[in-house]
């Protein structure tokens, strides 16, 4: 747009009725969540079932998974809900506090540190076979965060256990497998016990120039862990020393915990996911203190939503 054009819809009043338009759309989708996300949901049996596929690596990456260490727990000062520099290898102030308090040999530090410990979250690209409680996200390309059991369930088609079974590769297009996801609550969380990985078919019947269409529209998962996604080691931990209550908080609970998450997102090109903050998985709850499922990184998440 030239200056000129921006001087005459200023005049007509039309930049105000547009921006007016976007706020009212953010505040009727919930906050603007990212619709390259896929999630499943339960029915009205209170269980959930999808037919996902994983996907190859994008171009020119390596690795189909992107994997992402998180902390979210509440302290006097209000809530610490970042991503964990130790992702990437690098220091991070809640896991040196973390290391002090169990060394400290108090069981009360101990049940604080099992408060505070990383969640372990893994992202992929899927194709939708089947969705039965949203089927318009059927043949669609989506980024999907699960969790550690999940991921054990990969790791055991392509490593079995025992050596009548055959070894296979997830994220093949040809030589892979849908996934069957199974949701049922237990102890109120997500449980994913019973899902397991169909028999070995190819997708979309090998036409390749499909499959190749369909690699094409993969979103980066570099990008989930690049170095725009984490907060430097000095801004964590004076977020740390906040929430311990060391320092007063600059604003109530809710409003740090909103500014956080806005201050966390990063702008980058449509094509790119922000991954710096999740908006409604991490909703302010008191169920962030109980959860003792290491196993599963997104009920732990669910719970939190709950």
């Amino acid at each position: 747009m030239s200056f000129s054009d921006l001087k005459k819809q200023s005049s007509l009043g039309s930049l105000t009725q547009k921006l007016v338009k976007e706020v009212e759309k953010m505040n009727t989708s919930g906050g603007g969540a990212d619709e390259r996300l896929w999630k499943p949901e339960l029915d009205k049996s209170g269980n959930g079932f999808a037919v996902i596929r994983f996907l190859p690596a994008p171009d020119s990456e390596d690795l189909p998974w992107a994997k992402m260490y998180s902390h979210a727990f509440q302290g006097p000062g209000g809530w610490y809900i970042e991503n964990s520099l130790t992702t990437t290898g690098g220091k991070d102030p809640v896991s040196e506090y973390n290391r002090e308090l169990w060394n400290s040999g108090n069981e009360a530090d101990k049940d604080t540190v099992r408060k505070q410990k990383r969640k372990l979250s893994y992202y992929a690209n899927i194709y939708v076979v089947k969705d039965p409680t949203n089927p318009q996200n059927e043949g669609g390309v989506f980024l999907y965060k699960f969790g550690k059991k999940i991921f054990d369930k990969v790791m055991e088609a392509m490593q079995p256990e025992f050596e009548d079974e055959t070894p296979i590769n997830p994220f093949d297009f040809w030589q892979g497998a849908n996934f069957k996801l199974k949701i049922v609550k237990k102890d109120g969380f997500w449980n994913y016990d019973k899902s397991e990985f169909d028999s070995v078919s190819p997708l979309l019947k090998e036409d390749d120039d499909a499959l190749e269409a369909l690699w094409k529209k993969e979103y980066s998962l570099t990008a989930i862990t690049a170095a725009d996604q984490f907060k430097s080691y000095e801004d964590l931990q004076k977020r740390l020393k906040s929430v311990l209550g060391q320092k007063p908080a600059r604003r109530m609970d809710e409003e740090v915990f909103n500014e956080d998450n806005d201050r966390g997102s990063v702008s980058v090109p449509s094509s790119r996911p922000d991954f710096a903050s999740r908006r409604a998985e991490e909703t302010v709850t008191a169920a962030v203190g109980s959860s003792s499922d290491e196993d599963d990184a997104l009920s732990y998440f669910q719970k939190l939503a709950e």
